[in-house]
């Protein structure tokens, strides 16, 4: 068979059109392939910055544990300012409002069924000859929770005191919903304002 002009140009043209497409598939190849070098890099990037949130999330956390612990410190200070006014307060505050009378507060530690329940300010004195025991806690700011957390903590150790129980939370400020419930409860809530 002998090749024709006419079967030349168009076996060229056709050649000339594949190798048109190879050209052009080389370079969307090489676009996509300087696009993914483009991804990898800012993926870099990326992995370096989250890095760096990582570090910089560990810093906060530990500046907030370091926060926490000063903050606890700070609030366990002015709780035992608080307990040291309370000490001196209530005594004379019960004597003059229920004719209660108690040597002094002091911090005491009850074992009922096994558990430890810590007081804060605890005494036992009396009330027109009959036996009262106080029971008391110190907040900087008493809201509605504090007093039934207050409650809760202690309520198992009522039945078991060697005289009639006397509930007292002291504070700086009382919250009209401490005040409430408190009643409900049947525990005196004093202002440390309060004579």
């Amino acid at each position: 068979m002998e090749l024709t002009k006419e079967l030349y140009e168009t076996i060229t043209l056709i050649v000339e059109d594949k190798v048109k497409d190879i050209k052009v598939t080389r370079e969307e190849f090489e676009k996509l392939r300087n696009a993914v070098l483009d991804l990898a890099e800012a993926q870099k990037r990326t992995e370096e910055r989250v890095e760096e949130l990582a570090q910089a999330q560990k810093r906060t956390e530990e500046a907030l544990k370091q926060l926490a612990r000063a903050v606890a410190s700070l609030s366990d200070t002015i709780g035992y300012s608080l307990e040291d006014i309370a000490r001196v307060v209530l005594p004379g505050y019960l004597e003059r409002h229920y004719r209660i009378k108690i040597p002094e507060l002091e911090r005491r530690f009850l074992s009922i069924d096994g558990k430890e329940i810590e007081i804060n300010l605890y005494a036992e004195g009396e009330r027109d000859g009959n036996p009262v025991v106080v029971i008391a806690e110190s907040k900087s700011r008493i809201y509605e929770g504090d007093v039934r957390s207050f409650y809760d903590s202690i309520k198992s150790a009522l039945p078991f005191l060697p005289g009639e129980p006397f509930i007292v939370l002291f504070g700086y400020l009382i919250h009209p919903s401490a005040t409430k419930i408190a009643k409900e409860l049947n525990i005196l809530v004093v202002a440390s304002y309060q004579r």
